[in-house]
């Protein structure tokens, strides 16, 4: 059998792969849409010669826990995962019994974007609530938080807010403090899905930590994935005592990464300093640039305060579909008209730009 250090000499860096798309495409239908940030793919290969201890007992999943204590807490434990819907579904089983049901926004990606999975793999109820702009407070988690003694019915136990928000509102640290406090003298716990997480607290220039663990939050999904991570996100606990058996959760779940150190190292990238800042700071910037432009035009309304890296917007149908053969974006609610633009960590001035010249074009048409 030949060496493999012999092959790897051998071979140097030439690939067999080739680009299959245009680099110069550019679109607004989600920051999951952009590529993964140069530093992060530094780490990656920082990370990637010699061999490791898998399933997390490596040196990066190590020093990860420290990086984390650092944004939230000396209690804080991070679980890295490989991806949103199952950071969700692992943190809500965590947090509830078998009987237990969890309170959301009726637009919270639990509810609409995870194809039921925090139902049909966490094996939980979801309680929806409708709202005004994606945010609960505690009149309307009061709408569902009732209950417990009734065998009818699934038992309240968490309360599960996004921040920021589907509609892109994010929740101020008043606000979140507001939900904490009502849930947890009600007995329930609350999770926090933070898969733009970055985006909010850039949007309110403070840290993670200001609306997380400092007002009472128990468990986090932190996400990366739409900071400019290759793929991963991760389960932060807050609070040892809302949780049980969160490592085999995470085994069950099917989110336990072998190559863990993968997972890690592209956080630690993220988070050792103030790239994950520096990455949400500019989608939103470009998000209220665009949202700028989108003001002077006729014909274009925006439908929500654009506080994070999202512009929804109202439009004629022709109008967005003639768009979308030159951007791509989603409706959002197609009947009404109604769009979503989504910025990311790459997306420039030059890309906001021709944007808003081609909508100027087609609402002219």
């Amino acid at each position: 059998m030949a060496d493999p250090r012999t092959v790897t000499a051998a071979l140097g860096h030439r690939t067999d792969a080739r680009r299959h798309h245009d680099p110069s495409v550019r679109g607004f239908a989600s920051d999951n849409y952009a590529g993964v940030h140069p530093e992060i793919l530094a780490a990656i290969a920082l990370a990637n010669d010699g061999h490791q201890v898998a399933y997390g007992e490596d040196e990066y999943t190590d020093h990860l826990q420290r990086i984390v204590h650092s944004h939230f807490g000396p209690l804080a434990e991070a679980f890295p995962v490989f991806n949103g819907t199952g950071s969700n579904v692992t943190a809500l089983q965590a947090l509830t019994d078998r009987w237990g049901a969890v309170i959301c926004a009726e637009s919270a990606h639990i509810n609409v974007d995870e194809g039921g999975a925090p139902e049909r793999m966490g094996g939980l109820k979801l309680l929806t609530v409708p709202t005004p702009d994606g945010k609960l407070t505690p009149e309307l988690i009061d709408r569902q938080a009732w209950g417990w003694e009734d065998e009818h019915r699934a038992m309240p136990q968490v309360v599960s807010i996004t921040q920021n928000t589907e509609l892109g509102t994010v929740y101020t640290v008043d606000e979140i403090r507001a939900i904490v406090e009502h849930a947890h003298s009600k007995g329930m716990k609350v999770h926090l899905d933070g898969a733009r997480i970055a985006n909010a607290a850039a949007s309110l220039d403070v840290p993670m930590r200001a609306f997380t663990n400092a007002v009472g939050v128990d468990v986090v999904s932190y996400g990366g994935t739409k900071n400019g991570m290759l793929f991963g996100e991760a389960v932060i606990v807050l609070n040892p005592d809302a949780v049980s058996h969160m490592k085999h959760l995470r085994k069950l779940s099917m989110q336990l990464a072998s190559k863990m150190r993968f997972l890690s190292v592209q956080l630690e990238a993220l988070l050792a300093k103030d790239l994950w800042l520096r990455n949400a700071r500019h989608a939103n910037a470009m998000a209220r640039r665009l949202a700028d432009g989108v003001r002077a035009l006729d014909g274009v309304e925006i439908l929500y305060p654009v506080q994070a890296n999202a512009v929804f917007a109202r439009l004629p149908q022709e109008v967005s579909r003639r768009l979308q053969r030159r951007f791509r974006f989603y409706f959002w609610d197609e009947q009404a008209g109604d769009v979503r633009w989504m910025c990311s960590f790459d997306t420039t001035e030059d890309d906001v730009d021709a944007f808003l010249q081609a909508l100027k074009e087609e609402l002219a048409r």
